[in-house]
């Protein structure tokens, strides 16, 4: 089967026909009932609720040996262990905190999976915010979208491949899934011009509280495009899942009033149940072969990325991107890690 890369790009219309068709015309795909996964030590962030939840309870019921929910509420992360535990008595539930809004707490976090687990088999990048006011995260300066589902997120899955590589069986490749959505699909990117790229979202003449969320996704895409010239489907299968528009989850917990009403009918109407919507996770990690790797998932199915980054424009883009990113976390050495991961 054809990587994302090596598709042509869609042409179809995002709403309402790829709207529709994600929606109601496509049907979940699980892994095999007899799928065993109770060797293996999986990590979730945030996993105590919505459908990082849902994917820990389908996992689990996989037989999955170890569980870390990685969450920014280590009590509230007890409280979703608990249960899960008193469900899935044998599989061990472990609940680590980690804060995406900061760089030194992803950076404690990867130094405790470095030295504490013997092994690590997948990893499921859940954690992610949709704001709907402009705002920075004081530490870092950057917006907050933007810093968590992008930047942080970067930072983690690029600390997080030693690990994957290393700490899964030989000849097993380990299995990064980043969350991602369809919406990239019809992403305004309005500062795609400026250089240097990243700042410019952090000036609030380029705000757009839909656009935003859907440019610090496709942003990731940019970055995978690059990433996976230096990481091999061997070592580890990185690839991007999009779980579709989902009821019942918290990304729209800052709506409220008459917006959170309209949302609400809009959701039943079209939203999948939380058990189909993580189920995307699921496949991605568990069921998706080599050529998922680079990828991106949508609708449990390799999709073409945006449009974009099929141009010479997306190119130049994308090196733009990579090269400021990898100077963002040159405190963290990024770049060796990266380049390690291809030499090796």
């Amino acid at each position: 089967m054809p990587t994302s890369k090596e598709l042509p790009p869609s042409t179809v219309p995002f709403f309402p026909n790829q709207f529709f068709r994600n929606q109601f015309r496509t049907k979940p795909q699980y892994p095999p009932p007899s799928t065993n996964l109770s060797e293996k030590v999986a990590i979730i962030t945030g996993g105590n609720t919505g459908l990082g939840l849902e994917a820990a309870t389908q996992l689990l019921s996989f037989k999955l040996g170890t569980l870390i929910l990685a969450v920014r509420s280590t009590s509230k992360g007890e409280a979703a262990a608990a249960k899960l535990r008193s469900r899935y008595p044998k599989a061990t539930i472990n609940v680590w905190k980690l804060d995406m809004s900061s760089y030194d707490s992803i950076q404690e976090f990867v130094g405790r999976v470095n030295t504490q687990l013997p092994r690590l088999d997948m990893v499921i990048l859940n954690a992610g915010v949709s704001k709907l006011e402009f705002g920075t995260v004081s530490s870092t300066g950057h917006e907050e979208t933007v810093q968590i589902n992008y930047l942080s997120t970067a930072l983690l899955a690029v600390l997080l491949l030693p690990a994957l590589k290393s700490k899964s069986p030989p000849g097993t490749p380990g299995r990064l899934t980043m969350v991602s959505a369809a919406l990239t699909l019809v992403a305004k990117f309005p500062n795609r011009d400026e250089s240097p790229l990243l700042p410019s979202f952090d000036n609030p003449k380029y705000w757009d509280p839909n656009d935003q969320y859907c440019s610090s996704k496709l942003l990731m895409h940019l970055f995978l495009w690059k990433l996976v010239d230096y990481v091999s489907a061997d070592d580890v299968i990185v690839n991007l899942a999009d779980p579709g528009f989902v009821k019942g989850t918290e990304l729209g917990r800052d709506v409220t009033g008459g917006q959170r009403v309209g949302l609400s009918i809009f959701a039943s109407l079209t939203g999948r149940n939380k058990k189909h919507g993580a189920s995307t996770y699921v496949d991605a990690v568990v069921s998706k072969g080599k050529d998922s790797h680079g990828g991106f998932i949508m609708s449990w199915q390799i999709h073409p990325f945006p449009t974009l980054l099929y141009t010479s424009e997306g190119q130049q883009i994308t090196e733009r991107l990579w090269d400021e990113t990898l100077a963002e976390f040159e405190f963290a050495n990024a770049r060796g890690i990266i380049e390690s991961m291809k030499g090796n």
